[in-house]
């Protein structure tokens, strides 16, 4: 009876093994192994968002398309972004399959079941040894376990901040697009006006021609002129079809779509105090966050090394099937059961104390990159303030001074040409520096927001309007500062 009671557990043990064999084949199949075209289509369709399918759907794509045309505001397209922007969409990915390692890392390791099947069985005087099954479980040192588990939640901490930074880069990616389409768009505008007045002072011109009053000179100068501002024009709206596509990269819509820029663009002022921007970088900048979080890692990475020289505690049973006949008329055919326990002897010195130097040396290592950063944190911050400062200063001036003098030197140049007190030349130089100063105008606008874009970037987001980040993903406490590095142990003899 016994004895068919441990071939049936036996065969049993086997076919359970075969199962999760089977299991484990068919998952590196299916998530292991280059997809086929046909699963990255159903992968898509099962992942992506309701906004993220639009590329791959011919209806949805025209419906979106139509719902994006035109102007819109600054933040609906922030939103979007921030909704399906795929640098996004898998640096959260990242944070969700890094905090599922936690429970991973905190779980004790498989049990080990092992059968021995005897072709000869031996003899006792109990009676024969037919079936025997071992079952272990590794425990490992107090603590361990928790290490490990707070190891793996710095890695998702570490993530969370990395996604934090993508957030933020994206979001002024799209801001500094959107501005750039802005100028362009206005550059045209500039430009078709200032065609408009050089036609009439190509009608001008033309009118003294055929009076007499100037010569051919001046009329062809007037349409050679006019012939260069249809080539700006035409090299704008190829700008303009570019800075659509780079737009629609970052929402992650058809490249064709016809995105317009925000008609009331924000205007962003500089905030005034410099040394509270540097405290807020510091307090706020995701990648300094990132950076601190790292060196906490490292140093829980060298208390797991640590842990590493005490044994982990084997324990386990072994059950030994005994048939009724033996070598002595007293054999009773009684199972036996027998208790195991075993440690792990942790002898090898110098690949532990290697482990340990190695852990402590990355966590050295972390916090200079963290000073590094800290320091070319600094830097940007000082930079971007001083650029943002002079575009500002910039601005005032040419709205202030030079573009109403440049306005009003050319008008009196004109009513100057009409009487013959100066030649086409003069008054064409004139119109030449008034277009170059109405563009300069545009183009510092434009530089000015987007400054204050990459500086908003470096602090981490203004503390005023900065943008709400995924509300589903936490934001990461700032650990302490680090302390001094400890110098490394000495190496051992």
């Amino acid at each position: 009876m016994a004895q068919r009671l441990g071939i049936h557990l036996f065969g049993v043990v086997t076919i359970a093994v075969a199962a999760i064999g089977c299991r484990a084949d068919r998952f590196r199949d299916a998530d292991l192994l280059p997809l086929s075209e046909v699963s990255m289509q159903r992968l898509a369709r099962s992942q992506a968002t309701p906004q993220s399918t639009a590329l791959h759907t011919s209806g949805e794509t025209l419906a979106q398309r139509h719902l994006l045309q035109g102007p819109h505001a600054l933040q609906d397209y922030v939103h979007l972004a921030l909704t399906q922007n795929p640098d996004i969409l898998a640096a959260r990915k990242r944070v969700e399959a890094l905090a599922f390692r936690v429970p991973v890392a905190r779980s004790l390791p498989d049990p080990a079941l092992t059968t021995v099947a005897q072709p000869a069985p031996v003899q006792t005087a109990a009676g024969e040894f037919q079936f025997i099954l071992n079952a272990n479980q590794k425990f490992p040192w107090f603590g361990k376990l928790d290490a490990r588990a707070s190891l793996a939640e710095a890695e998702a901490s570490v993530a969370r901040a990395e996604l934090a930074a993508v957030e933020l880069e994206t979001v002024s990616k799209v801001k500094k697009t959107c501005y750039e389409l802005a100028y362009v768009q206005q550059a045209i505008m500039v430009t078709e006006t200032e065609r408009k007045l050089l036609e009439q002072l190509q009608s001008v011109a033309t009118s003294r021609y055929e009076t007499g009053q100037t010569t051919l000179q001046d009329v062809l100068r007037a349409d050679l002129e006019i012939a260069a501002l249809e080539n700006s024009l035409i090299s704008l709206r190829q700008r303009k079809v570019a800075e659509r596509a780079k737009l629609a990269r970052l929402l992650h819509v058809a490249p064709d779509t016809e995105l317009e820029p925000p008609a009331d663009l924000p205007e962003t002022q500089l905030p005034r105090d410099l040394e509270s921007l540097r405290q807020q970088a510091v307090a706020a900048r995701p990648q300094l966050h990132a950076a601190m979080t790292r060196i906490t890692k490292e140093r829980r990475a060298v208390n797991l090394a640590r842990l590493d020289y005490k044994p982990d505690v084997t324990l386990g049973f072994a059950w030994i099937d005994v048939a009724d006949a033996g070598l002595a008329p007293s054999s009773n055919g009684q199972d036996a059961v027998l208790l195991t326990a075993g440690i792990n002897l942790p002898i090898y010195r110098k690949r532990l104390d290697a482990s340990v130097h190695s852990a402590e040396a990355s966590s050295v290592a972390s916090a200079r990159q963290y000073d590094s950063l800290k320091d070319a944190t600094m830097e940007a911050v000082t930079e971007l303030f001083a650029k943002a400062e002079s575009h500002t200063q910039m601005l005032a001036l040419f709205t202030d001074d030079i573009l109403p003098k440049a306005e009003q030197t050319l008008e009196v140049s004109t009513q100057a040409y009409a009487v013959g007190d100066i030649d086409f030349l003069q008054l064409l130089d004139n119109w030449q520096q008034l277009l170059r100063y109405e563009l300069g105008r545009e183009r510092l606008k434009a530089d000015l927001q987007q400054t204050l874009a990459d500086l908003e970037q470096v602090v981490g987001g203004w503390t005023t309007t900065k943008t709400r980040l995924a509300p589903e993903i936490e934001e990461v406490p700032l650990p302490p500062e680090p302390a001094a590095a400890e110098p490394l142990p000495p190496e051992p003899a």
